[in-house]
């Protein structure tokens, strides 16, 4: 009878144990793409390696709420997609909105033409048309409307489009040039009232306008592609007394974000939008783009944007590896230290550092993770497909997209940027709220949300070519993997609650 009771009692302790263990053991699943060759795949088993770091979830610090990650609908990708077969352009929109793709949630298109079209156009051509009666979308019914629609049909959860203009029609504007120049004033209601046109015309089609930016690119750059030219006080003006009057005055629903160009500049802007309750009345927020560094991330000016504005939007709306020709089917470049970017030539002495050869995979990790810790909302990517020269693009001004296609051939290659924006698109939904966390390695980044469902999501980028072992705690809870070298992962910890 005893040796039953000290069997018993000997199993009971051995039960608790076990429940114990499940208790502290914190269940993920995990997918990485790295430059050995994963590609957003799911890892089940690890080995050990030599360096140790201890990464510490605090869901009780809470930060912004995101808005979504994409790319951008431009008439460059929409015509690369008419040429491939009906099976990859299902390929291609599949992988970016499909349940089993990027799952993208945020969305930018241009108004008017850029430098990503086929060449210049505007829905208001005809000089001295003032009420606008001539308006028409026209341009966009056989390539960009048909992508929206079509992606739209694959997204399960919908997504947000942003559009943006690159220039008010030449005869707008001072120098009647598509380049350059600034609105004249008398225009200033023409203008507000081409915006309201556009998001009905959009929604006669089908397709809601989430938000505008007011122009892209307001500092210009240097008149090399459509351009318009406004200081922050003229965009506030028109904001102000023209555009946020007119789209409220029409009934629509919609965001309005200022700035829309290189972050160097963010804090001045945001001081003149955010000057006053009146100034900022109709601001919703304020967009930037990477181009001053693909390295720096510039967090003081995401920070004071932030602390200027705390209930405002702070969107990434454009970024891309820039002046460079994209490498086809070639893995290791993405990887690789010798992609420049646009200031590498021509970048004074004084900002030589901002403009290093870095990987491509690099910066977009990097940059998407810098920004995710200091308040940035939500990041869209340039050109979603391209061809194997970097465009089409009319002014040659060649860039990579995550997606190359050779429309001749009819073949798609996904490159490691694709995964890489993807393992932030999939796993942050819109509505997640960034959470603290506490590591032990500054040299490997991380980012953490709180999905709305109650999973979290970590994003870990490990830059160098060591592994590294990972033990990640959530509480009572923990568990430890490992991170290859030059690979970015994503940890999905589901709502156990």
């Amino acid at each position: 009878m005893k040796t039953d009771t000290y069997f018993s009692i000997l199993f009971l302790a051995f039960v608790i144990m076990s429940c114990t263990e499940k208790q502290e053991q914190l269940n993920v699943a995990v997918y990485e793409t790295s430059a050995s060759g994963n590609q957003l795949t799911k890892l089940t088993e690890f080995t050990s390696g030599d360096a140790k770091v201890r990464i510490k979830l605090l869901p009780s610090e809470k930060y912004q709420t995101i808005t979504g990650f994409g790319g951008s609908f431009t008439a460059a990708s929409a015509h690369l997609l008419k040429q491939l077969s009906k099976e990859n352009r299902a390929t291609v929109l599949n992988a970016y909105f499909g349940e089993d793709g990027a799952e993208y949630s945020l969305t930018r298109t241009h108004m008017n033409s850029c430098d990503f079209s086929l060449g210049n156009y505007s829905y208001a051509p005809i000089a001295g048309d003032t009420s606008l009666e001539h308006f028409s979308i026209d341009e966009d019914r056989d390539d960009i409307i048909p992508m929206i629609k079509e992606a739209m049909a694959l997204s399960k959860d919908g997504f947000k489009i942003i559009a943006s203009p690159w220039t008010a029609p030449p005869w707008m504007k001072d120098n009647k040039d598509w380049m350059g120049g600034k609105l004249l004033p008398k225009y200033n209601d023409t203008w507000a009232l081409f915006f309201s046109k556009y998001i009905k015309a959009y929604k006669a089609e089908g397709i809601d306008i989430w938000g505008f930016t007011v122009e892209n690119e307001p500092l210009g750059n240097d008149n090399n592609w459509e351009s318009m030219h406004f200081t922050a006080e003229e965009m506030t003006s028109f904001v102000q007394n023209h555009l946020g009057p007119k789209l409220e005055a029409d009934g629509h629903d919609v965001k309005i974000l200022g700035y829309d160009q290189n972050r160097e500049h963010l804090s001045e802007w945001v001081d003149t939008m955010y000057k006053s309750e009146a100034t900022s009345k109709y601001y919703d927020g304020a967009a930037i783009h990477w181009y001053a560094s693909t390295y720096e991330v510039f967090p003081e000016a995401l920070q004071y944007a932030h602390n200027k504005a705390p209930n405002k939007y702070l969107i990434q709306t454009e970024a891309c590896v820039d002046a460079e020709i994209p490498k086809w089917q070639d893995d290791a470049w993405y990887w690789s230290k010798e992609a420049t970017d646009w200031g590498w030539d021509w970048a004074p002495e004084k900002d030589k550092h901002l403009h290093p050869k870095y990987a491509p995979v690099n910066r977009y990790a990097r940059d998407i993770i810098g920004c995710l810790n200091n308040w940035v909302d939500g990041w869209i990517d340039w050109n979603m497909v391209l061809d194997k020269q970097g465009g089409p693009n009319w002014f040659k001004n060649w860039c990579v997209a995550p997606i190359i296609v050779d429309a001749e051939n009819d073949e798609v290659y996904m490159t490691p940027l694709y995964y890489t924006l993807s393992h932030f698109s999939k796993y942050i939904r819109p509505g997640a709220t960034r959470i603290g966390f506490a590591h032990s390695d500054e040299r490997l980044l991380v980012t953490a949300a709180e999905n709305p469902d109650g999973s979290i999501a970590v994003v870990v980028f490990n830059e160098e070519e060591q592994a590294k072992d990972i033990n990640l705690s959530l509480g009572e809870r923990n568990v430890t993997i490992q991170i290859n070298g030059q690979a970015i992962q994503t940890i999905i910890i589901p709502n156990s609650i």
